[in-house]
């Protein structure tokens, strides 16, 4: 592996992920060490890292200082603050995505209305599938952006990217997040891409990101099937002051 690849931490990610979904790592098990990694793949430490704290923040493994690396007791559990979180790496829950589309277009044509936005301003919109690593659906995202504060979009590497990284890394500034949950009925073709029978009934998650400026930086919505996958939020009582982890 070349060390000049920008997605090969993606890649290392994903060749230990599958080793753990396919039972080839069990719950509890001690995954190789970096050096061992490293040898491994042939590539740095940081890179090792990188790939392991994607791994840990999509909850699949639980790292220990002086201890090492172990596959998470209960694979499928996410921490729903990472998708609000503005300054995550990686992405949200573990998978990859398929590209179903990604256009710019006026915001009036645009399946999502951006508040704020006048109909004629050009926005990027872009759907994508989460894909289990079964290769089956797990969700179904559709991003709509203003194309003023993100104009190399449909440049960048489509399936790994996590948007409010991509937005961060070109100097917008991101400082709110409310995620909406509310429940949905299927449509024809969201029923038939998750095998389930049309008006079944899903959760609907609409995020909205703001910048500082007050102006709407992200709009995205994604229809989760109910199933294996579980989200929790986590609030730590043992301090003087709440937080969550």
């Amino acid at each position: 592996m070349s060390e000049r690849d920008p997605l090969l931490h993606v890649r290392i990610r994903k060749a230990l992920e599958a080793r753990i979904r396919d039972g080839q790592w069990g719950p509890g098990t001690r995954i190789p060490t970096e050096v061992e990694l490293c040898e491994e793949f042939g590539v740095s430490r940081i890179t090792v890292q990188r790939a392991l704290r994607d791994l840990a923040d999509a909850g699949l493994i639980v790292r220990f200082r002086k201890r090492g690396s172990f596959v998470a007791q209960a694979v499928g559990r996410h921490n729903l603050l990472r998708y609000t979180g503005l300054l995550i790496q990686g992405p949200e829950m573990p998978g990859d995505h398929r590209v179903v589309s990604a256009q710019v277009l006026p915001a009036q044509a645009a399946r999502l209305r951006l508040p704020g936005v006048a109909a004629d301003e050009a926005v990027v919109q872009m759907e994508r599938h989460k894909l289990r690593p079964d290769g089956t659906a797990a969700n179904i995202e559709l991003h709509v952006l203003p194309f003023r504060l993100a104009p190399d979009l449909l440049d960048q590497p489509l399936e790994p990217l996590t948007t409010h990284a991509y937005l961060r890394d070109r100097g917008v500034e991101l400082v709110r997040a409310r995620l909406y949950v509310e429940p949905h009925a299927l449509t024809g073709p969201q029923a038939e891409l998750f095998a389930l029978p049309a008006g079944a009934p899903v959760f609907l998650w609409t995020r909205e990101t703001w910048t500082r400026r007050g102006e709407i930086a992200e709009l995205v919505e994604i229809v989760i099937p109910a199933g294996s996958e579980r989200f929790y939020v986590e609030t730590d009582l043992s301090g003087s002051s709440d937080h969550h982890s």
